[in-house]
């Protein structure tokens, strides 16, 4: 049996499963990576978990803990692969999912035909049920059983299995769902249920009702893959803590999630948001751009202060999904993504991927579809391999695949290729300005940290198009996310609506109201195995001026909630709102503060691995030459990047590669390795 003790981190993406294991004692990480299966990803994840066990001589008793990224959920609502549920709503507001919400995309003047997105229930599976609450909670009309024990029949006889419960104001009492709850369980026992105060107890019906339908939609197909799993890593290392990573930016026991599937919409990005902070944080960095490529897409996320973004108007495809999440955008720019024509025979690239498999044309597994790998590969941007030769590439194929599109555009291979870059770069700095620009942020403050296998590959592009000062690419920039699976705490949010004006706010009100959120965190933290003296909780408070939509997040202090405490959080609302807008009313005593939602995250700490300077190479890091297009074919020299030592500087043109990505240096850039053994591209005319 080893006496070595290793933590591994596993996230599934569309084209490859990324591991990282780090030894507990002498914080070395250790990486690999394995094809993804679509077909079962629990393959790709128990095959990852041999391979890094076996690239250490390790055996499953070495395994400490276990945390994953995955995209279970996200792909289920992406595709549109539900299953039918059921919808239990209050009498008079069966409506509610057809009059949604008033918001119209790009605004009326190009939205005239504009088509609200299609409900996640049918009409004909809605039932309501008798019984009103007012919106404090108290009781106009008294609940119906009759009506509730039709309506579990009425989906038991219909073979309904998955069932969202969204009463009115059930936020500010849950007695009614609590009712339904309970005869759903007589009358229906058999029944997936979600209801919206375990949910998602905050106000504004139509999203609380989307959220808990996701919730119930995608309950089912996660409960199975991650009990699969853990079933399966028994085999492996028997009993070993398994964590799943959440849209929050912590993580959660595998029991635990799967009664809050919704919580890992975005599990794979937010791994990756939390991994690239802490690394360019460590390099010196706090002002940060990460940029995720994988073969799929790419996800963007801002971070400050070492802290990504968080936001609850996040969405998955057509559903609003109204839980704290980073605030992550993505793009169909990955590796995979398709170049074809539009109908007006203008070029395109993606959002369509050729994904695991067929893959690329350069794969030779079948694909006929020209990608930005197959542009990569033809230009010599990349090796004719992947994976440190474990996948070999055609160069061939690609180039026969570019071709044929070429001819019908009148363009060269290269041209052509180029120019799929090229739309791939737009599309990638176009959602950087989405998390920037237009939240108010100036691109050229920060510090683009790229990585993913496919995230540094246009990163000389993109310091270009947004004028950003350099990029920080990580060593194995490819097990990134997995790596930052490794370095988050548990992470439990709750929340509570608490409408008052910032006049009528009374400190005991809300320190009570404050208490009840935090005991709840300290109970799920418990059952977590977190000692009372380990927990820590984070107070935030959605506010806004009376009158608005929408309210702007600040954080409450931990200490005492007296008067002074309570104004100074309306004063750090004031200097929010004017950094997000552009204005404020802290000096018009007209307009009135708001208080909307109080909000408490219950934080486990898990201890982060250390990040280990590298020690510098006696290898010569050259290894060759090979033809690469930089708007000509140049000889560029080819760097193995395990071999470059800090200090060193390569000069573009030039090739980093190693196992897992390739750095493409453009003439008139430069890459310097810094201490911690991170590639900074800088201009030369920055320099």
């Amino acid at each position: 049996m080893s006496t070595r003790r290793v933590r591994i981190g596993i996230d599934t993406g569309g084209t490859f499963t990324d591991v990282v294991a780090v030894d507990e004692e002498t914080g070395e990480v250790s990486t690999t990576k394995t094809p993804s299966t679509p077909g079962d990803p629990a393959d790709g994840f128990l095959a990852g978990v041999q391979k890094v066990l076996g690239q250490l001589g390790l055996d499953g008793s070495a395994v400490t803990a276990v945390s994953h990224g995955t995209t279970v959920a996200t792909n289920q609502l992406l595709e549109g692969k539900l299953d039918r549920i059921g919808f239990i709503t209050t009498e008079g507001y069966e409506s509610v999912l057809e009059i949604a919400r008033q918001s119209v995309p790009d605004g009326y003047g190009n939205s005239y035909f504009w088509v609200k997105p299609p409900r996640i229930v049918p009409a004909d599976l809605v039932r309501t049920v008798g019984g009103r609450l007012d919106v404090t909670g108290a009781e106009v009309r008294p609940f119906s059983r009759e009506d509730a024990v039709a309506a579990a029949r009425f989906f038991k006889d219909a073979g309904i299995t998955t069932i969202g419960v969204c009463f009115l104001h059930s936020y500010a009492d849950d007695a009614h769902e609590q009712a339904m709850l309970d005869v759903l369980h007589v009358e229906h026992p058999g029944a997936v249920v979600s209801i919206s105060s375990q949910v998602l107890r905050e106000y504004r019906e139509y999203e609380r009702s989307v959220t808990t339908l996701v919730d119930a939609a995608v309950k089912p197909k996660v409960g199975a893959y991650v009990s699969n799993i853990r079933r399966r890593l028994d085999d492996i290392a028997p009993a070993v803590p398994f964590y799943v990573m959440k849209s929050n930016g912590g993580v959660l026991s595998a029991s635990e999630v799967v009664h809050q599937p919704i919580t890992t919409m975005l599990s794979g990005p937010a791994a990756g948001a939390l991994g690239a902070a802490l690394i360019a944080g460590t390099a010196g960095f706090d002002r940060v751009l990460t940029c995720d490529g994988g073969g799929t897409s790419t996800d963007v996320t801002v971070v400050i202060d070492g802290e990504p973004t968080l936001t609850t108007e996040g969405s998955v495809g057509d559903y609003p999904s109204k839980i704290p999440m980073i605030d992550v955008v993505t793009v169909g720019a990955g590796g995979g993504s398709i170049a074809w024509l539009s109908p007006e025979g203008t070029l395109k690239v993606g959002p369509k991927s050729a994904g695991a498999d067929p893959g690329p044309i350069c794969y030779d597994n079948g694909g006929e579809q020209p990608t930005v790998t197959d542009a990569h590969v033809v230009l010599g941007r990349i090796p004719p391999h992947l994976l440190g030769g474990e996948i070999p590439l055609s160069v061939d194929a690609a180039r026969a695949g570019l071709e044929q599109l070429g001819g019908k555009l009148g363009l060269t291979v290269e041209a052509l290729a180029t120019g799929i870059l090229e739309i791939s770069a737009w599309n990638q700095a176009n959602a950087l300005r989405q998390v920037t620009v237009a939240r108010g942020l100036d691109v050229r403050d920060f510090t683009l940290t790229t990585f993913g296998g496919s995230g540094s590959l246009l990163a000389c592009r993109l310091m270009d198009v947004l004028g950003l000062p350099r990029t920080l690419v990580p060593p194995n920039p490819g097990n990134v996310s997995a790596f930052g699976l490794l370095t988050v705490d548990v992470r439990n949010d709750y929340v509570q609506t608490m409408v008052a004006r910032h006049a009528d706010v009374s400190p005991a009100t809300l320190a009570t109201a404050f208490a009840e959120l935090e005991g709840q965190a300290e109970v799920a933290l418990d059952g977590e195995g977190f000692p009372r003296g380990e927990q820590r909780m984070q107070r935030t408070a959605d506010l806004r001026y009376v009158g608005q939509a929408f309210e702007v997040r600040v954080p409450v202090g931990d200490g005492e909630l007296d008067d002074a405490a309570i104004d100074a959080v309306a004063t750090a609302f004031h200097a929010a709102h004017h950094q997000l807008y552009g204005y404020d009313f802290a000096t018009d005593p007209r307009q009135a503060v708001e208080w909307v939602n109080l909000r408490v995250s219950g934080i486990g700490p898990i201890r982060r691995p250390e990040i280990v300077e590298p020690a510098p190479s006696d290898r010569d890091a050259r290894r060759g030459t090979r033809p690469v297009f930089f708007d000509e074919w140049v000889e560029a020299p080819l760097y193995w990047r395990p071999d470059l030592s800090p200090g060193d500087v390569v000069a573009g043109p030039a090739i980093v590669e190693e196992f897992g990505s390739t750095v493409p240096v453009h003439p008139g850039f430069s890459a310097t390795v810094d201490r911690f053994g991170n590639l900074l591209l800088t201009k030369e005319t920055a320099r």
